[in-house]
């Protein structure tokens, strides 16, 4: 007899397996963990703005320079997201679920109704090649098959 712990472990453990993948967890610290941004956006402030030896400026205004680019940049970042961010995600949403759609309902259709013709065409042609080509072929092959060649190498 099952206990109920039991039967309340076998109905977490199927909720886990039927989770909808609308509704799976996000990594909220690992924002980008195939790494597509890695190389292309991590812009720091040493990455756009450096003084070469023998020209500095003062090392407060250095300081502040550092500090309003790097504050600046996270809170314009921030800002934009908020403001922008579902915007953009429903317009990238709605493009990948029409490219899907036209992959799906056009695009493999199109290519299969291509492959079906073309097996078609592939019959003819060989059928073409076999009727009049092989006979062709296998009377020059029987021509020209007591021909012997010798090689010789004159010094």
């Amino acid at each position: 007899a099952s206990t109920m712990a039991d039967q309340y472990q076998y109905n977490t453990n199927e909720e886990k397996i039927v989770k909808d993948s609308h509704t799976k967890e996000i990594d909220l610290i690992n924002r980008d963990p195939k790494q597509i941004n890695e190389d292309v956006v991590k812009v720091e402030f040493e990455d756009v703005i450096a003084e070469p030896d023998g020209t500095h400026s003062l090392d407060g205004v250095w300081r502040l320079s550092y500090t309003t680019f790097t504050v600046s940049k996270y809170w314009c970042y921030r800002v934009l997201s908020a403001v922008f961010g579902i915007p953009v995600a429903l317009l990238w949403g709605f493009l990948f679920a029409c490219i899907s759609f036209c992959h799906i309902w056009a695009v493999v259709p199109c290519i299969k109704s291509c492959l079906i013709e073309s097996q078609c065409v592939s019959r003819i042609y060989s059928l073409c090649i076999q009727t009049f080509c092989d006979p062709f072929f296998e009377a020059l092959g029987k021509i020209f098959s007591s021909v012997r060649v010798a090689l010789r190498k004159e010094v």
